[in-house]
């Protein structure tokens, strides 16, 4: 039996569910790339949404990057999120939810002594039914914030 939805979620509710896509990355220090996904938000009741994703190799199929966190509305219009990554990066993030975008920047970013420089990080979301996309800029390794990935997802479980 699913808990009903706490009446803080309902700005954000429009990403519950599994999504399932495929997007791309590229950095100036880095090999363009291309990966599948999976995005889940889920709920227990409580005012806050559970986030889990993963990426995969499209052709060979070994895991390619991870985050794990917690949305948080704060009321209608705003969002704060923490992220953590396998690869020793935290991070929290705050920003606008509207209508069926979400529009965040990180206030903190902080890394483990061996995980590499992480100074900045954007993310939008844009959902239009079962249909998510999406793209995070990056400023990494002294570099100024810039278009790292994108993505077009859809709800396959909601």
């Amino acid at each position: 039996m699913e808990p009903k939805l706490h009446e803080d979620l309902e700005p954000l509710a429009f990403l519950l569910g599994t999504w399932r896509g495929e997007g791309k990355g590229a950095y100036p220090t880095i090999d363009p790339f291309a990966y599948e996904e999976e995005i889940t938000f889920t709920h227990i009741g409580k005012p806050w949404l559970a986030y889990a994703q993963r990426t995969k190799h499209p052709v060979k199929g070994f895991p390619m990057h991870a985050e794990t966190g917690y949305w948080r509305p704060i009321g209608a219009d705003r969002v704060e999120i923490v992220l953590v990554h396998p690869t020793g990066i935290s991070e929290i993030q705050e920003g606008s939810v509207n209508s069926s975008t979400v529009d965040v920047a990180t206030t903190s970013v902080t890394r483990t002594s061996s995980a590499k420089e992480v100074t900045q990080l954007e993310r939008t979301f844009r959902v239009d039914g079962d249909l998510m996309r999406y793209e995070v800029r990056m400023a990494a390794v002294g570099l100024p914030l810039q278009p790292h990935l994108s993505a077009e997802l859809r709800r396959v479980e909601d």
